[in-house]
């Protein structure tokens, strides 16, 4: 348990940000699941919608401090890859 009042604070303010950070980590990983599921299901255009959702909601993330900005953009990187190979599959 803290002892000094500055580290009471600390621990008061680490509460209030992970209460409002929590379900912005969560939405992501949750659309994050989503656009897995549909790439891996093949179905192009569904996939192209959920992966446009899913690059949206971590830029909100990364913008509101909720996640890291290098987080966001190297999720983004690893779903346009795959979406890109799975674009690429159906059209040979």
């Amino acid at each position: 348990m803290a002892h000094t009042k500055s580290a009471k604070k600390r621990i008061e303010s680490s509460k209030r940000k992970q209460s409002y950070n929590e379900p912005i980590r969560s939405r992501v990983k949750t659309y994050l699941a989503k656009a897995e599921e549909v790439i891996n299901s093949g179905n192009v255009e569904a996939a192209v919608e959920v992966v446009r959702q899913a690059i949206s909601t971590l830029d909100k993330a990364a913008k509101r401090g909720a996640i890291h900005h290098n987080k966001a953009a190297r999720h983004k990187s690893r779903l346009v890859k795959k979406l890109n190979a799975l674009r690429s599959t159906s059209h040979a």
